[in-house]
């Protein structure tokens, strides 16, 4: 099984131009100060083209941290 959450740390690093974030699966929007809904919408575009899916839009509005964004991407890499 792939370890999502260590292939997402160099997106999040990526993205947030921070190579000292450190993502787990309680990491959230309000723990890393640049994380607003610009940064928000790269994130999500480089997690597409990185893993290849594509997010609803409703998916994203209920995920409250990078442990449950883990587990969607795992569940659209096995459908």
């Amino acid at each position: 099984m792939r370890d999502i959450l260590s292939e997402l740390q160099p997106i999040f690093r990526d993205v947030f131009d921070d190579e000292d974030i450190i993502v787990t699966n309680e990491t959230n929007a309000s723990m890393i100060e640049d994380w607003d809904s610009l940064s928000h919408i790269r994130l999500v575009i480089a997690i597409e083209k990185y893993f290849g899916i594509k997010f609803a839009f409703g998916e994203l509005q209920e995920l409250k941290n990078v442990g449950e964004m883990a587990e969607l991407i795992k569940a659209k890499l096995e459908a």
